[in-house]
C-alpha cells in the first residue's frame, strides 16, 4: 500500500484522499457524514468538485486502518470510485474510466427504446412483442439505476436520486405506462451523461488554468544537464530554463536576462525582467533568454506548489450557500416523497379518485423532486470563482471568504508596504551637539544592521554611500534585541545603542529633542546620550487612492489605516488617499484592539477586513473577518495567517476580488431561484396532471444541466 499524504499538527493528522470518478453530490455528503461518525476521525470534508476527501484524524491511528475505512465507506455508497492516496494521484488519469462504456449503452439503449415506442403507438407488433422490446431496453438504460437504488434500500438509504428515479418508472410500469417509463429512464441517463462531462470538462478547465507546476527540470550535475522530476532538485543546485518553459522552483538567477510571464502567478499581463541577482518564482514562464538558476526553495515549498496547494484546499472551506445546499437536501427529498404519497393517498382515500391516476401524478412528483440541479450547481460556481480569483493573482483560502467580501463594510489598512510602496529614502539627519550627522548615521547602522526591515535597509543603504561599513562580528543576536513598536537596541562592548521612535526615548528615560521633519522619524542614542535623529520618507503607492474611491463604489463605508508610525506621517498619508481615520503610533497589540474595536461597530452583519504585508501583521490578519495579505509571493507568513492573499502589492485587487464575490454570489442566487422556482412550479403542474413524465425529466435532468452550464460561467471569467 502506497503512503498515505500526511500532515501531523500537534496530535492530529491530516490526511487526504482522492475520490476518483465521485460525481453524485448526494453521495458525497454521505460519504462525507458516515466518515465523520468514525471514532478516530476529527474532522471530515468531501470536496465534489475537487474529488477528493480531506480528514483530521488522531495522530495515534495507522495511515493504513484510515485508508482501508475509507475505502470501506465509499465502497458502501459507490462502489465504482476509486480511493487514491495523494502521493499517487498524479499517475491516475481522472477521466471517467466507464464513459466509452456508458455511451455505447445509451446509445444501444436508446436505440432499441426509440424503435420500440415507434413501433407501440403505430402498432406494428403484437403487444406482447411490444411490451418485451420495451422492458429489454429499460434494463438496459436502467440496469444500474435499479442496482444502485436496491443495493441503498438493503443499507438503509433510500432517499436519493436512484431510488426517485427507480421508483417513478417501475410505478409508470406497474400501471402499464411502459413508453413513458423507458423515455424517462432515457432521458434521465441523457442528461446524467452530460452533467458528468459538464464537471468534468469545468474540472479539467480548472485544473489547466492553475496548472502551473513544471513536470521537469534541468539540473546542472557534474558539468552535465540533465532532465529530472523537480521535487529531486535539491537546494543550492542549478536549473536551466529555456525559453517557453516554467521556472521549475524558487530561486535566484546566477547567469542570463530575461524576460517573465507572471500571468500565472499574479495575474499581471506585464512582463517582467530580471537579471543576475534577481528573485525568480517557480511557475512563471520565461519568454527570452536562456536563464541559470539557483535553487533557494525545495519544491515541496516553492510558490507554484503553495499556490496549488490553496486553491486546491479552498473546496473544505464552504460558502453559506453550500452549507444550505446540503442542509436543504437532507430535509427537501424526504418531504417530496412524503407529499407524492399524499398525493396518492389523500385523493383516492378520501375523493373517491383513480388510483392510476393519481400514482402518475405521484410518480410525476417524485421525479422532478430531484434536487442535484442546486447541490452540485452551488458548489461548482464557488470553485470557478476561486479559480478566476487565482487567475488574477487572487489566492482565496475558501468559499466562505469569497462569500464574505460580499458583506464587506470596513476596509482597515496597515500603512508600510500596504498603502506606501515600503522603499524608505533617508531624507534628513540632524545631530545635537557635540555629535555629528556622521556619529548618528553610524551609531544608527551598528545598532539596525540585524533588522530586516525597510527602515533599517534605509538607513544601511545611506551608510553605505557615505562609506560608512559595519563589520557583521561586531554584534550577534545575543546582544540584538527588536523592541515591538519602538525600535532596536543593541550592545557594542561596554556601550549600548538604542534607535527608534519617541516611545523608545522615553521608556528608557532619555531627554531628546522632538524633530521638525517630516516622515518617519527614528531617535538615535548611545548609553544614557542622545545623539541625533534621522528622518526617513516613503513613498504613497500611486494607485492606493484609486483603490480607496474604487472601494467606495462597492459599497465600502469605512476605510481605516493603522499604523506605528507617527501622527504627522500617518494624517499625511490618510489625507492623501482620502481614508476616513487613521490611528498612528501603534504597538502590535494595539493594532489588535483597535481593529476589535472597529470591528464590534459594524452595523448589519457586515465584515471587516485587515489588509496587511502578512509578516508584522499576523496577529491582526489573524483576528480580521477577512484577513488580506499584500504582496504575500513566496511569505510564508502570509500564507499562513491570511484567508485571502494578493500575490503582489497591487491594491487594485482587493476591488476586483469584491466584484468576483459579487459574480459569483449572482451567479450562485441566479441557479437558486431558477431551480427552485421551476422545481415547485412544475411540482404543483405535476401534481394538477397538468404535464406528463417528459416534462417530469427536463425539471429535473434539464433544470441540472442548465445550472450547471450557468456556474461554468464563472470559469470563464476573464482574468483582467
Amino acid at each position: 500500500m502506497a503512503t498515505v499524504a500526511t500532515t501531523i499538527k500537534g496530535k492530529r493528522m491530516e490526511l487526504r484522499f482522492k475520490l476518483k470518478g465521485l460525481n453524485c453530490p448526494n453521495c458525497a455528503k454521505k460519504i462525507e457524514t458516515e466518515i465523520g461518525k468514525l471514532d478516530f476521525v476529527l474532522a471530515s470534508n468531501v470536496d465534489i468538485m475537487a474529488q477528493e476527501i480531506a480528514l483530521r484524524v488522531n495522530s495515534t491511528v495507522k495511515d493504513s486502518r484510515v485508508k482501508e475505512t475509507v475505502c470501506a465507506v465509499v465502497a458502501r455508497f459507490e462502489p465504482d470510485v476509486e480511493v487514491i492516496d495523494m502521493d499517487d494521484e498524479r499517475d491516475h488519469d481522472h477521466g471517467d474510466d466507464d464513459s466509452p462504456w456508458r455511451l455505447r449503452r445509451l446509445v444501444a439503449g436508446g436505440i432499441v427504446a426509440i424503435v420500440f415506442i415507434m413501433i407501440y403507438y403505430i402498432d406494428l407488433l403484437p403487444p406482447w412483442a411490444v411490451v418485451a422490446g420495451l422492458l429489454i431496453s429499460y434494463i438496459i438504460l436502467g440496469g444500474d439505476v435499479l442496482y444502485r437504488a436496491v443495493r441503498n434500500i438493503l443499507r438503509g438509504r433510500i432517499f436519493d436520486e436512484n431510488f426517485l428515479m427507480a421508483l417513478a418508472t417501475i410505478g409508470a410500469i406497474v400501471i402499464g405506462e411502459y413508453p413513458e417509463a423507458v423515455a424517462v429512464m432515457l432521458f434521465y441517463q441523457i442528461g446524467e451523461l452530460f452533467q458528468d462531462r459538464a464537471v468534468d470538462k469545468s474540472r479539467r478547465n480548472i485544473k489547466a488554468l492553475m496548472d502551473i507546476r513544471p513536470d521537469m527540470a534541468r539540473v546542472v550535475r557534474d558539468g552535465n544537464m540533465i532532465e529530472v522530476a523537480p521535487d529531486r532538485v535539491a537546494i543550492g543546485e542549478e536549473v536551466v530554463v529555456k525559453p517557453g518553459e516554467r521556472i521549475p522552483l524558487d530561486g535566484v538567477v546566477c547567469d542570463g536576462d530575461a524576460m517573465l510571464d507572471m500571468r500565472a502567478l499574479t495575474g499581471e499581463s506585464k512582463p517582467k525582467h530580471v537579471a543576475s541577482g534577481d528573485e525568480v518564482l517557480s511557475g512563471a514562464v520565461n519568454t527570452t533568454q536562456v536563464l541559470t538558476i539557483k535553487v533557494a526553495r525545495a519544491y515541496a515549498e516553492s510558490t507554484a506548489t503553495k499556490i496549488l496547494e490553496l486553491v486546491q484546499k479552498a473546496g473544505s472551506r464552504k460558502a453559506k450557500a453550500e452549507r444550505f445546499m446540503t442542509i436543504f437536501a437532507r430535509y427537501y427529498t424526504p418531504i417530496v416523497v412524503l407529499g407524492a404519497l399524499l398525493l396518492t393517498l389523500i385523493p383516492v382515500t378520501f375523493l373517491g379518485g383513480a388510483f392510476a391516476e393519481w400514482i402518475n401524478r405521484s410518480l410525476v412528483f417524485l421525479v422532478i423532486s430531484c434536487p442535484c440541479a442546486l447541490v452540485i450547481s452551488v458548489p461548482l460556481t464557488f470553485f470557478g470563482g476561486i479559480g478566476a480569483a487565482s487567475r488574477s493573482g487572487i489566492l482565496v483560502k475558501g468559499g466562505n471568504y469569497l462569500d464574505a467580501l460580499n458583506h464587506l463594510g470596513a476596509v482597515v489598512f496597515d500603512k508600510t508596504g500596504t498603502l506606501t510602496v515600503g522603499n524608505f529614502n533617508v531624507t534628513a539627519i540632524e545631530a545635537q551637539s557635540p555629535y555629528t550627522e556622521d556619529d548618528v548615521l553610524n551609531a544608527a547602522l551598528t545598532a539596525e544592521q540585524m533588522s530586516n526591515h525597510p527602515i533599517a535597509r534605509s538607513i544601511s543603504a545611506c551608510a553605505k554611500s557615505h562609506g560608512m561599513m559595519c563589520n557583521p562580528n561586531d554584534i550577534s543576536k545575543n546582544n540584538y534585541t527588536e523592541l515591538s513598536g519602538r525600535g532596536v537596541k543593541c550592545t557594542i562592548g561596554d556601550d549600548i545603542i538604542y534607535a527608534g521612535n519617541e516611545k523608545l526615548m522615553r521608556e528608557i528615560g532619555i531627554s531628546y529633542m522632538p524633530s521638525s521633519q517630516f516622515g518617519t522619524l527614528v531617535y538615535v542614542a548611545k548609553n544614557d546620550q542622545y545623539l541625533g535623529c534621522i528622518s526617513i520618507c516613503d513613498e504613497i503607492k500611486s494607485d492606493a487612492k484609486d483603490a480607496i474611491s474604487d472601494l467606495r463604489k462597492r459599497g465600502i463605508e469605512k476605510c481605516v489605516m493603522l499604523t506605528g508610525d507617527s501622527s504627522r506621517v500617518a494624517q499625511h498619508v490618510a489625507q492623501a488617499i482620502g481614508l476616513d481615520e487613521y490611528h498612528a503610533n501603534m504597538l502590535p497589540g494595539d493594532k489588535v484592539s483597535m481593529f476589535e474595536s472597529i470591528a464590534s461597530s459594524a452595523q448589519n452583519g457586515k465584515k471587516t477586513a485587515f489588509v496587511g504585508d502578512g509578516v508584522n501583521d499576523a496577529p491582526v490578519l489573524a483576528r480580521a473577518d477577512i484577513g488580506i495579505a499584500m504582496g504575500g509571493i513566496g511569505s510564508d507568513a502570509a500564507i499562513e495567517a491570511a484567508d485571502i492573499v494578493f500575490m503582489d502589492d497591487d491594491l487594485a485587487k482587493l476591488p476586483k476580488a469584491i466584484d468576483i464575490a459579487c459574480r459569483t454570489k449572482q451567479i450562485v442566487m441566479q441557479n437558486i431561484v431558477f431551480a427552485i422556482t421551476v422545481k415547485i412550479a412544475f411540482l404543483a403542474l405535476g401534481a394538477f396532471a397538468i404535464i406528463g413524465m417528459w416534462s417530469a425529466v427536463f425539471a429535473d435532468v434539464g433544470v441540472m444541466v442548465i445550472a450547471v452550464l450557468n456556474a461554468t460561467r464563472m470559469i470563464q471569467l476573464p482574468s483582467q
